[in-house]
């Protein structure tokens, strides 16, 4: 892990994987959405409106992937120290808030027709505006500590304590009462008939290899910026 604390040598590789990333993840996410668009068959009690499906799931899960990956590598800059944590996490913060509203959207969206009414305040929904909110005070914090030239190990730390609410997303439905509907995919097997589920699982891979073109996209330009910064402080002092 520390063989990719240098800059350079992280950058080498970004800079080749980015495009990979986002180029087989734009492939494969719009051939899905075109399938659930045009091809997909109705659901025997949901109808049409089954094809927001494809949406909508892909971005819960990066929804709470988004936080997880700000979790990790605070952990990694509180207890290595590895140069590079910060900035992804910082780098995850803000894709992982637009799939989180776009999550929340489609799902008023879904669940207007499905359940009669675009919000209720059960565990599920709650907990998931909960997480938008903590996207949006990690990137204010990240931005104020940045501003002030505080410590970085704030943000970490406020990113650690907010992955207590992943859990919670993940098993709300388990533990109390809520419109929404349980997993449909479980370690024990799927609910799902084959000609959605495969589809889902295809674009939750093309949505995913996105993030991760994203996520190295804002990295590569957060160091950018740094070194930027760094160079303009060094002319100063010459000057």
């Amino acid at each position: 892990m520390h063989g990719f604390a240098n800059p350079r040598r992280f950058l080498a590789l970004a800079t080749r994987l980015t495009p990979i990333l986002l180029v087989s993840g734009l492939v494969i996410t719009a051939a899905v959405f075109a399938y659930g668009l045009l091809a997909a068959p109705a659901e025997r009690l949901q109808g049409e409106t089954v094809r927001i499906l494809f949406l909508h799931v892909p971005t819960a899960w990066l929804g709470m992937a988004g936080w997880s990956t700000i979790a990790i590598a605070s952990l990694v800059e509180l207890v290595w120290r590895h140069p590079l944590a910060g900035i992804a996490a910082r780098a995850a913060a803000m894709p992982g808030a637009v799939f989180t509203a776009l999550c929340l959207i489609t799902g008023s969206l879904w669940g207007r027709p499905a359940w009669g009414t675009w919000w209720v305040w059960d565990g599920r929904l709650t907990s998931m505006l909960v997480l938008l909110f903590l996207y949006l005070a990690y990137i204010a914090l990240a931005q104020a500590v940045e501003r002030e030239g505080a410590s970085s190990r704030i943000p970490a730390i406020f990113g650690l304590v907010g992955v207590v609410n992943i859990p919670i997303i993940h098993f709300s439905v388990i533990w109390w009462n809520s419109l929404h509907q349980p997993p449909s995919i479980t370690a024990s097997g799927s609910a799902m008939a084959p000609e959605f589920l495969w589809p889902l699982l295809l674009v939750t891979l093309g949505m995913s290899l996105l993030y991760g073109g994203i996520v190295l996209a804002r990295m590569r330009a957060l160091l950018a910026n740094i070194q930027a910064e760094a160079r303009l402080r060094r002319r100063a002092i010459e000057a």
